[in-house]
């Protein structure tokens, strides 16, 4: 494994990243500042929080905290995922996608914290 590009929990959080940049596109104009602004940061702390983390696999309890990090990022996610549905900016269907992808990212994630030493350079 080259970097933290080559792990599949990161592929997947930079792609659904990516899905909600692009839904969010048609999220209402006064929603800028909030609900788009929000949604759009935390799912990009996600595949971030798991990029700085695999930098510091050299230390397990760093490499964890940050993988806990993004696995919060990702639930933060799903909220405003929640709130966008809710609000009639997205479909139930690509809501229950895109929340699908968070929690297989956050398996993904929790396993990844259970051993943490299969990491380690």
């Amino acid at each position: 494994m080259r970097g933290h590009r080559d792990l599949k929990v990161y592929q997947s959080a930079y792609r659904l990243a990516m899905e909600i940049f692009n839904e969010s596109k048609i999220f209402p104009k006064e929603e800028r500042y909030s609900l788009t602004d929000q949604i759009r940061r935390s799912s990009r702390s996600v595949a971030a929080n798991i990029a700085e983390g695999y930098r510091k696999r050299r230390y397990p309890n760093m490499f964890v905290s940050k993988m806990a990090d993004a696995d919060s990022e990702a639930t933060e996610t799903q909220v405003w995922l929640d709130f966008a549905c809710d609000c009639d900016y997205l479909s139930q269907e690509r809501r229950d996608m895109l929340v699908s992808g968070y929690e297989e990212v956050g398996r993904m994630l929790g396993s990844m914290m259970s051993v943490p030493e299969k990491f380690k350079i």
